[in-house]
């Protein structure tokens, strides 16, 4: 059995729509990419993606697009619209697309730890 080694795989985000970059980011972490790939091995490659700042959002998506995260308790509904996420950090709003394209399993936290996303 051959062991793969880990290439970094490099994105630039100028003129791109999020979504379109994070299911190519979230190919390239699953591994799917590799003709070697496995379903129950975490072989993909880490990810570095450049000018998030630059990347382009179609449509009203700024004013409508809503993320929504919930604590479990009662009333623990919290919603916060793109345009705020992307006036702190336009990385973030990467971050997230990409993190929800992945499988919810235990390989999510180590693929995530291989992305790194610079304005």
């Amino acid at each position: 059995m051959t062991k793969n080694t880990r290439a970094i795989q490099s994105f630039d985000a100028a003129g791109m729509a999020p979504g379109r970059l994070a299911t190519q980011i979230a190919m390239t972490l699953i591994g799917k990419t590799k003709a070697t790939w496995t379903p129950n091995v975490d072989d993909g490659d880490a990810v570095e993606v450049k000018n998030a700042s630059q990347m382009k959002v179609t449509g009203n998506k700024m004013e409508q697009k809503t993320y929504y995260a919930h604590t479990g308790g009662p009333r623990g509904l919290s919603a916060t619209l793109m345009k705020t996420v992307w006036a702190k950090d336009p990385a973030d709003v990467l971050r997230r697309a990409v993190d929800r394209m992945l499988p919810k399993n235990t390989h999510r936290s180590p693929r995530m730890r291989r992305l790194t996303i610079s304005n």
